[in-house]
């Protein structure tokens, strides 16, 4: 058997946007049947670092009620737990992506994308450990014992750092980046947008929506 096509997404957890980009990529490999024979490598990109602050919460409530609108079966909610239980990082939760990475790309795959489920659609609080780790528990693929070792002792941090520093370097233009195996690469696949009002007090508006150009993704990867 051919080792699967790889399709890198740079992102950050915490970015709706990145959420709705990896929602619909999985959805359409799945229509594609490519189970197995495409998997999407995760890296970090922590706008926590980049910008220098926690994703604002006043930012997001903005941003998820029109993400999740292009994409309503995810089951984009707001916040619904206390205000102050509302996570102010995700370094924790990136980590732990790329060390279920060590265990296999579909692990990470299915860690990120249950992290991401766990945010935007239970309100749980994925900057607690003890949260990161149910949620791994709770992941077929992940060995969530091996991860919760790999926590404790860092083994995994320092790739959360080397992702974003070599961001830079290639030209990552935000949370999502998506590169194709054969170098091909998109920004926010499928969404022009812009902001009213500014990020701190406005609210996004989306220009254009192509809901296709996640077919065409998983096609072009494939080929």
């Amino acid at each position: 058997m051919s080792e699967p096509r790889v399709i890198v997404v740079w992102s950050d957890i915490a970015c709706p946007w990145a959420t709705l980009a990896v929602h619909h990529l999985v959805a359409a490999r799945d229509r594609a049947g490519m189970q197995g024979q495409i998997v999407l490598d995760h890296r970090a990109f922590p706008l926590e670092v980049i910008n220098g602050r926690p994703t604002p919460k006043i930012t997001l409530d903005a941003e998820i009620p029109v993400a999740g609108a292009l994409a309503p079966e995810f089951g984009f909610r707001l916040w619904e737990a206390p205000a102050h239980e509302f996570p102010v990082s995700t370094l924790l939760a990136l980590e732990a992506v790329q060390a279920a990475k060590a265990q296999s790309l579909p692990a990470s795959e299915a860690l990120d994308l249950a992290l991401r489920r766990a945010l935007f659609a239970d309100s749980r609080c994925i900057t607690m450990r003890h949260v990161i780790l149910e949620v791994a528990a709770e992941c077929a693929t992940v060995d969530a014992a091996r991860l919760e070792d790999d926590l404790d002792h860092g083994r995994h941090r320092a790739l959360v750092m080397a992702d974003q520093r070599q961001a830079e370097t290639i030209e990552v233009k935000g949370s999502p980046h998506v590169f194709l195996p054969d170098g091909t690469n998109v920004h926010n696949p499928g969404v022009e947008m812009h902001w009213e009002g500014g990020h701190d007090g406005g609210f996004p508006v989306v220009d254009v929506h192509h809901d296709d150009v996640y077919d065409e993704l998983v096609r072009s990867a494939a080929a």
